[in-house]
């Protein structure tokens, strides 16, 4: 992937102030270094405290969270893949919240969900890494918006860090 942050345009309006949580220009050494952030801190918790634990009601829980790390991350991995292979078609966004309610993230254990999380963040880091520089610069439309496969890779990782900061914040057990 080519070395460098992205610039404007390399990804949603929306996302800047994630991204400007990523340390570095290395979206792929970002990722790698998250993970073992993730897997402890979600690693902290047994299938009996994340069981249906939510800092507040309505609010998704630990599980869900997970679950929506890793959906988020399979979809912008397929984005990046698709525009940096040259895809002309706009592709389509999705409502989150949609996504969290139809998987039933609670009905599955903790060590699946991180188990999934862990497979699609090697699967991710081996696309990132095998795209050369104009693939990871080719621009495509993603939900509505242009999109580099470098900036999708940022993306994922500040999309990522805001998470990590709610969890801390509001899920970390006292």
């Amino acid at each position: 992937m080519k070395p460098g942050r992205p610039e404007d345009g390399e990804y949603a309006a929306y996302a800047k102030s994630d991204i400007d949580y990523v340390t570095g220009d290395d979206a792929v050494a970002a990722l790698r270094e998250q993970e073992q952030i993730v897997l402890d801190f979600f690693g902290a918790f047994n299938e009996e405290s994340a069981n249906g634990f939510t800092y507040a009601p309505g609010k998704w829980t630990v599980k869900e969270v997970l679950g929506h790390l890793t959906d988020d991350e399979r979809i912008f991995a397929y984005r990046a893949l698709c525009v940096a292979r040259g895809e002309s078609e706009p592709l389509p966004g999705f409502d989150e919240n949609e996504y969290v309610a139809g998987a039933n993230f609670e009905s599955r254990s903790l060590a699946d969900l991180i188990a999934e999380y862990r497979s699609v963040r090697h699967a991710s880091i081996t696309l990132y890494q095998s795209l050369d520089d104009a693939g990871s610069l080719r621009r495509g439309t993603v939900n509505g918006y242009s999109a580099s496969a470098r900036g999708l890779a940022f993306h994922v990782a500040g999309h990522e860090l805001h998470h990590l900061r709610t969890l801390r914040e509001k899920y970390a057990r006292k």
